[in-house]
């Protein structure tokens, strides 16, 4: 009597991600579409002609500077929160949150710099460019701050280690985000203005 023996191959883990992440990964690609059709529309009406040029304010190289540090900090916090060193992300988590506060202390300092080399919201399309460009990146870097604020409060309630990594991870996939946001908006406007 001959007996088959039947080989079942155990089923993959399906692929998954916490709700929260993926609501984040589809808000930051909506965010990458919007910023994709300002610089589209930039580029379309500069070469409609019309185009006036300004020398970018010295202090954007300030401020590109800030958030790629905050980035930085922002990565050792997570490292640290990785290796259980609770009081280093306490640090980092301040650290970032302070680096992100210079930044958007910095753009604004950088709109009175727009003011005084008379760059204004009305006129030239090329000047409300560069109000929209920074105007808009600050209005998710404060959400950003936001969030930086709310994770800050919970590693001084010790909410988060290496168990419990979500709400650090997201924070740190947004706050990566921004900051490669704005490297590609200061280099855009660098080639393009």
């Amino acid at each position: 009597m001959k007996t088959e023996i039947e080989i079942l191959e155990e089923p993959g883990r399906p692929l998954s991600m916490h709700p929260q992440k993926f609501a984040m990964w589809l808000f930051m690609g909506s965010v990458v579409m919007v910023f994709a059709a300002f610089t589209s529309a930039y580029i379309v009406q500069q070469g409609e002609g019309n185009w006036k040029i300004n020398e970018m304010p010295i202090s954007m190289w300030f401020t590109t500077g800030v958030i790629v540090l905050s980035s930085i900090t922002m990565h050792w916090t997570y490292l640290s929160a990785k290796a259980d060193n609770l009081e280093l992300v306490k640090v980092g988590m301040g650290l970032t949150t302070f680096l992100g506060l210079v930044f958007l202390g910095g753009q604004w300092y950088v709109w009175t710099q727009f003011v005084a080399q008379e760059i204004y919201w009305i006129g030239n399309s090329a000047d409300s460019f560069l109000y929209i460009f920074t105007g808009v990146h600050a209005a998710h870097l404060i959400s950003g701050i936001i969030f930086l604020i709310i994770v800050l409060i919970s590693t001084f309630k010790y909410k988060v280690h290496s168990k419990n990594m979500v709400r650090l991870d997201m924070c740190t996939t947004y706050w990566h985000f921004l900051g490669g946001l704005w490297v590609y908006l200061f280099i855009f406007l660098l080639l393009n203005h």
